[in-house]
């Protein structure tokens, strides 16, 4: 029973990301920009990565310290990716 629930965990997690990914497809296919939406579709990207770290990459039973260093790096790399975006604009 237990392998069930976690297989249907797994499943609604895996729709979760198609969900945003489509989110994100339809935001670009819709030509929307500025940068509300690039900090949006940045936080999206974020989300994204790290559920996959934490659920697909098994991260969610490691160490504490292990799950920090990947979100760390999640946002260091988006909060330089929103850095050179902003100052693009100038």
């Amino acid at each position: 029973m237990h392998n069930q629930q976690s297989n249907t965990f797994y499943t609604v997690v895996w729709l979760i990301l198609i969900a945003l990914t489509l989110l994100t497809f339809s935001i670009g296919d819709a030509g929307m920009a500025g940068q509300a939406v690039m900090l949006g579709l940045l936080l999206i990207a974020i989300v994204k990565g790290q559920m996959v770290a934490n659920y697909f990459m098994g991260l969610r039973q490691a160490a504490f310290w292990w799950r920090a260093l990947v979100l760390f790096y999640f946002i260091i790399v988006g909060g330089m990716i929103a850095v050179a975006y902003l100052m693009s604009l100038d």
